[in-house]
């Protein structure tokens, strides 16, 4: 049984362990993300604005190359299981316009995480275990460097392998779907 927790004021003391629906009824928070990892809670910092502009550019330059009918949405919850949910700093779905309050990890085609001083260890390791786990096809890794870089993975065998790495901030992608991102400006 897990200690009672209290992680500040819009996070009550709870006993035993979180659930999805206990997390789905905190209020919005705006100040840190709070995610679901085996029943425990994993909050961590808002991103802060350098993180923002670097997503930002992610989704301008990867809106365009999407397939018909998969969709692109930055920060949402997605459910890995009964007792994980985790919100992705963007995802690409495999189909588009469902209206809900998480995404099934199976409705994945990617997932993305852009590292912060905060979550780099769970990004490179605890989220992309997780994922892979999950079944998610595609995994893309950012770090936000000078010059940033990343690194997509295909999910091969139930762990994922490297896939495609940038070179001076530039990612060609040709699957999922085909791509060159410009990490940089």
């Amino acid at each position: 049984m897990a200690v009672p927790t209290d992680v500040g004021p819009l996070v009550p003391r709870h006993h035993g362990e979180w659930t999805v629906e206990d997390v789905l009824g905190l209020p919005e928070d705006s100040s840190s993300r709070i995610e679901l990892v085996d029943g425990a809670l994993l909050v961590t910092p808002a991103p802060a604005s350098g993180h923002q502009r670097l997503l930002q550019r992610l989704q301008l330059r990867l809106h365009p190359a999407i397939p018909a009918g998969a969709e692109l949405l930055p920060g949402v919850n997605v459910r890995l299981g009964g007792r994980r949910m985790l919100i992705p700093d963007f995802v690409v779905l495999g189909s588009a316009g469902a209206e809900t309050v998480y995404y099934d990890g199976a409705d994945l085609l990617l997932a993305g995480e852009i590292e912060s001083p905060s979550t780099r260890i769970q990004d490179r390791v605890l989220k992309r275990a997780l994922y892979a786990e999950a079944g998610v096809p595609y995994y893309l890794l950012v770090d936000p460097a000078q010059v940033p870089e990343a690194v997509l993975y295909h999910l091969s065998g139930g762990e994922y392998t490297e896939l495609a790495r940038s070179a001076d901030g530039r990612l060609e992608l040709s699957v999922p779907f085909a791509v060159d991102l410009d990490l940089t400006s």
